[in-house]
C-alpha cells in the first residue's frame, strides 16, 4: 500500500505521553503509516507499546524496538529503513509539537515545495518558551543562516518534512539530538530551500521529562560547523 506520509516517532522513555500521542496522529485525516522506534526504554514504555500492538494490528501501524538506547538520530534512521510513504514527518513522542498540524505542514508541497521545517515563531507565543531555550535556539538558528543562508527562524524545532527519496538521499549519520543540524546542513549543502509553516507549542520542563540540555547545543553548533567544512 501506499502512503500519503510516514510519520517516524523515536521514543525514548515516554509511557506517559506516548499513547495520547499516538491517538492525535491517528486522528490526521491524511493517508499514514505510524512507525515508532521504541530505543531502549527503561520506564514501562516497551511494555505499554508491545499492549498497544496486541490491540492495533493494522498494516499502517508498527513499533521497531532497539534493545539498547541508541539516540534520536539512530532510531529516526530506522524508521528511514522501514518507511514506504511518499512523505516523512519526524513526530517527538513528547506531546511538545501537536500533530494536528501535519495538514498545513503539507500545503506547501503542493505549489512546488521540496523541504519544510516547522516553526515555533511566530506560531506560539514566545513568552512560553523558556529564555534558555529561545538563547540557544537562536544561537543555532543564527549560525545555520550565517553558515548556509538558510534563511529561517527556528533550525530547532522538530518538524522536518520532505521525500523518503530525499530523507534518504542526506545519509544521516548523526545519533543523537544532532541530527537535527544535519539534516538542516545537508538539505541546505543540496542547494534546497527551506519553506516555514508556523506550528504549535507546547513546552515541557525538565520535570516533566525534558531531556535536551545544553550540550546538546554545542553538539548543534559543532555539527552546523562540520558539514559545512566538509564534503557531503
Amino acid at each position: 500500500m501506499s502512503y500519503e506520509i510516514s510519520v517516524i516517532i523515536p521514543c525514548y522513555n515516554e509511557r506517559s505521553t506516548i499513547l495520547k500521542l499516538l491517538g492525535l496522529v491517528r486522528k490526521v485525516p491524511i493517508s499514514k503509516e505510524i512507525i515508532v522506534i521504541c530505543d531502549g526504554s527503561t520506564d514501562g514504555t516497551r511494555e505499554v507499546l508491545e499492549e498497544e500492538l496486541k490491540n492495533d494490528l493494522s498494516a499502517d501501524f508498527q513499533v521497531i524496538f532497539h534493545e539498547r538506547n541508541k539516540g534520536k538520530g539512530a532510531s529516526i534512521r530506522t524508521g528511514l529503513e522501514a518507511a514506504s510513504g511518499n512523505m516523512v514527518i519526524i513526530q517527538d513522542a513528547d506531546l511538545e509539537l501537536n500533530p494536528d498540524d501535519y495538514v498545513q505542514l503539507l500545503e506547501p508541497f503542493k505549489n512546488g515545495a521540496k523541504v519544510v521545517f516547522g516553526t515555533r515563531f511566530p506560531g506560539s507565543r514566545r513568552s512560553s518558551i523558556p529564555v534558555y531555550s529561545r538563547f540557544a535556539n537562536w544561537c543555532v538558528t543564527t549560525l545555520a543562516n550565517i553558515l548556509y543562508g538558510a534563511n529561517i527562524s527556528d533550525e530547532a524545532c522538530g518538524y522536518k518534512v520532505m521525500s523518503l527519496d530525499l530523507y534518504r538521499s542526506l545519509k544521516l549519520e548523526c545519533d543523537g539530538f544532532d541530527i537535527c543540524p544535519e539534516i538542516t546542513a545537508k538539505v541546505c549543502r543540496k542547494n534546497y530551500k527551506i519553506n516555514e509553516v508556523p506550528v504549535q507549542f507546547n513546552p515541557r520542563s525538565f520535570s516533566e521529562g525534558k531531556k535536551i540540555q545544553w550540550k546538546h547545543g554545542f553538539e548543534a553548533v559543532w555539527k552546523l560547523i562540520k558539514y559545512r567544512i566538509i564534503k557531503v
